[in-house]
């Protein structure tokens, strides 16, 4: 059975996330039940590179998945883009897989963003895709705070009380924090990340650009390894899955 690889772009304000739950529709689900129809109703099972929060965004999202028919990326894109409708989740790219790949195990790099929007006016535009802070930030007091967590670190004080990772440790390669006018934005990339962790991450800094919390601070909280001294978990709306790396050569349409 070809598996096929797919890069995914999607709102997430009207999914319960990317994994199937019995609360509600998820980006699973969508996927799964327009791949149905190319693979003779039967539902395949598709796995993604990251499982995406409850109203956290993707502009590329990498998933696998198995139809027992062999067509080319490019109709099989067209064809998942017409089922998925009307639901705000697209098939940007699609591919044949590797040989041995998976789109969750074989991944080296992960990438998020996360979106602050900083002015007294709160969004029309940007609603659901910002965390809105009317109150003025320092970036570059976060952004010197950010410098402090990079590396190889337990991240016990940053991860969700429900992570259910076998361990904390983590290896955190970038950690950006920078003002665009009205906007400051954080970028973070690692191998993998803990549950929440971004969102743990962005709402400590926040803590430091409100000037409550010194620079220093973030690192003593890592260190500490006490979730309860951390910041607040920064709402999901702000957060955007930006991509994946892989190290085998991906031939996509």
């Amino acid at each position: 059975m070809p598996l096929y690889a797919l890069t995914l772009e999607y709102d997430g304000a009207p999914f319960v996330g990317w994994q199937r739950q019995g609360s509600g529709l998820s980006v699973q689900q969508v996927l799964e039940e327009a791949a149905a129809v190319l693979n003779d109703g039967t539902v395949p099972t598709s796995i993604a590179a990251g499982r995406t929060d409850a109203g956290v965004h993707a502009e590329g999202q990498v998933a696998q998945v198995a139809i027992d028919r062999d067509l080319t990326p490019e109709r099989l894109r067209e064809a998942l883009n017409f089922h998925t409708k009307p639901h705000p989740l697209a098939v940007v790219r699609a591919a044949r897989a590797p040989e041995g790949w998976n789109a969750r195990f074989s991944a080296m790099q992960r990438g998020y963003r996360y979106r602050i929007l900083n002015r007294r006016a709160r969004p029309a535009l940007e609603a659901g895709r910002v965390w809105h802070v009317p109150v003025p930030l320092d970036a570059a007091a976060m952004h010197a705070a950010a410098q402090g967590l990079l590396g190889r670190h337990d991240f016990s004080a940053y991860r969700a009380a429900a992570c259910q990772a076998k361990t904390p440790v983590r290896t955190l390669e970038r950690l950006d924090v920078m003002r665009h006018g009205d906007e400051v934005v954080i970028l973070a990339e690692a191998r993998s990340f803990l549950h929440h962790q971004i969102r743990n991450l962005a709402g400590t800094l926040l803590e430091v650009g409100l000037g409550k919390r010194g620079v220093e601070w973030p690192r003593r909280v890592l260190e500490g390894r006490d979730r309860a001294q951390a910041g607040q978990t920064a709402p999901p709306e702000g957060l955007t899955f930006l991509f994946v790396r892989y190290p085998e050569a991906i031939d996509w349409s």
